[in-house]
């Protein structure tokens, strides 16, 4: 499912040795003494003689200085969540046939709790988003896992319909998603060192749903129908539990509440006092609102954000679309519930092959950024995606008619080999959407992938519907013709990734955010050096001072 970074998470990050410092600080001396200047001005000092403790007093503390290994150790962890939370969306569609044989509804009816699943967590996405500002990521993940948990049990032990549905809709909302894990991310890299855990994340955010179809399809061949259920609330209390043992807190404004405290309590600095101590944890209402409603703004106002967002939902309701058409597709080879599910593994090895192709590229980019960060516009973000995106289209029309059957002299593997090109094409496209969306709106970038994660949880949420009777009603060839027209489709919502890598700059300029996004990146380069310069000194001081 969807990702997206909370509000106001672009902060600086770990910037490596005190010689890459040194160097690094003296290229930018007036913006070094520009942002210290800023920093101060900027400190709260209230009546009772309270000093506000800044990024700069405690950076070491901070998830930017954590060691590398701690970093990705942590990331694993919020890797396993994006995985359990999509395994909620996806495993459901093998409780479809038993919940309709059971409570006697059809099977477009059953599956009318799996889109309230998707479209609720469309909205808990942004729901969450405050929160984890306010409070923590670390207590809101928390939350999140324990009501999704929570949730399962009324559907394992359901003696009616309806019950599906309520739960469902209340285990979607109750989803963190994207908005609190890839906080967790930015909470620890900047924004130009953030690739290679994103490119990470993305791979959970897409391979989870993959997996929910292949452990619910032996689910659904060996157990009974509530252990659909059961096993998401073994995975969700597992993941739970990792998370309780080995995550700590990573939001900056906690970090420094809890040292200003240790501070005070050791004596070190009797009046110093963390932000949310001195102003208090409370969001304005006009705050929340903000964060609530630009995403949507966003979506329906910024052309860059409306069509990638578009091209990354119809991408992933394809994944929720093949939970449906794979069963009537392969059982023409005579695979059972157990081998449908293992169709979807070429999906995975599709998801595995992109995110491995995107590694030289991210490593290529950074390195030309290292030398010239100002080489490289935002669309750059978008050239490995020139090539990839095509193979959704070509996958589709593929699949579409290698779906003739073997009494075609197809082989069953057909198929599967052009399912695979749409797992590189899915994986491609989220990743490279939300990378260019991060470059290109900085600041803004919270909510223009917000809009991007509303479509995707939404548009799968719709396709949990329309996938049944798409694949079963159109008469002639219904399984070679559906496909067809998702390929058709493709080609539409691909066009607009070869214009805005051509003619994005210009599409920018006239996006009401560009003026302030300039100038917010600017600001934030000087407060980098500022905060990094400043650690150095510190540093050096303390190890001369020990001497």
């Amino acid at each position: 499912m969807a990702t997206s970074f909370p509000e106001g998470e672009h902060d600086p990050g770990h910037y490596g040795d005190e010689a890459e410092v040194e160097e690094k600080a003296g290229k930018h001396h007036e913006s070094l003494e520009q942002a210290a200047q800023a920093a101060e001005e900027s400190r709260k000092v209230t009546s009772d003689d309270k000093v506000e403790l800044l990024d700069a007093d405690a950076w070491d503390k901070l998830g930017y200085s954590f060691p590398t290994w701690r970093k990705w150790q942590i990331l694993c962890v919020v890797f396993l969540i994006q995985i359990s939370m999509n395994l909620n969306a996806s495993m459901y569609a093998n409780g479809v046939m038993g919940i309709s044989q059971e409570f006697g509804v059809s099977e477009q009816v059953a599956r009318i709790p799996q889109m309230t699943f998707l479209v609720a967590y469309a909205f808990g996405c942004e729901l969450w988003a405050p929160w984890s500002e306010e409070f923590g990521r670390w207590p809101i993940q928390q939350m999140s896992l324990f009501l999704v948990n929570i949730w399962q049990i009324p559907c394992a032990l359901s003696k009616n319909y309806g019950t599906y549905v309520i739960c469902r809709f209340l285990g979607g909302l109750s989803t963190a998603g994207g908005s609190v894990t890839l906080g967790v991310l930015a909470d620890m890299w900047e924004p130009n060192e953030q690739e290679y855990a994103v490119a990470f994340l993305v791979l959970s955010s897409v391979g989870g749903s993959v997996v929910g179809a292949i452990v619910g399809a032996f689910v659904e061949a060996d157990r009974s129908l509530p252990w659909i259920f059961w096993t998401q609330l073994c995975v969700g209390g597992g993941v739970q539990l990792v998370h309780l043992l080995f995550n700590p807190e990573t939001r900056a404004t906690i970090l420094l509440d809890r040292e200003a405290k240790r501070r005070r309590e050791t004596g070190l600095q009797p009046n110093v006092y963390g932000p949310n101590e001195i102003r208090g944890r409370k969001l304005s209402m006009k705050e929340i609102w903000t964060i609530w409603y630009r995403p949507f703004y966003m979506f329906f106002t910024e052309p860059i954000v409306t069509w990638l967002s578009l091209l990354s939902g119809f991408s992933d309701a394809l994944i929720f679309t093949f939970l449906q058409s794979f069963q009537p597709v392969y059982e023409q080879w005579g695979f059972g519930t157990v081998g449908v599910g293992l169709a979807f593994v070429p999906l995975l090895v599709g998801y595995l092959l992109s995110y491995l192709s995107y590694l030289p590229s991210i490593h290529h980019f950074r390195g030309i950024r290292r030398k010239d960060p100002n080489r490289l516009k935002p669309e750059a973000r978008l050239w490995w995606l020139l090539f990839l995106a095509p193979l959704e289209t070509i996958g589709l029309f593929g699949f579409a008619w290698t779906s003739l059957g073997p009494q075609y002299g197809i082989p069953w593997i057909a198929p599967m080999i052009f399912s695979c090109l749409v797992g590189i094409a899915n994986y491609a496209i989220y990743q490279s959407s939300l990378d260019y969306m991060t470059a290109a709106y900085g600041p803004y970038a919270a909510s223009a992938t917000g809009g991007n994660d509303l479509a995707r949880d939404f548009l799968a949420g719709i396709a949990a519907l329309y996938s049944t009777p798409m694949y079963s009603n159109i008469p002639g060839r219904p399984l070679e013709y559906a496909s067809t027209i998702l390929a058709c489709i493709a080609v539409v919502v691909t066009i607009p990734i070869y214009i805005f890598y051509y003619k994005g700059p210009a599409i920018r300029e006239k996006s009401k955010f560009a003026q302030s996004i300039d100038a917010a990146r600017e600001q934030s380069t000087a407060k980098r050096h500022s905060v990094v310069a400043g650690t150095g000194e510190k540093q050096h001081l303390e190890k001369t001072s020990s001497v």
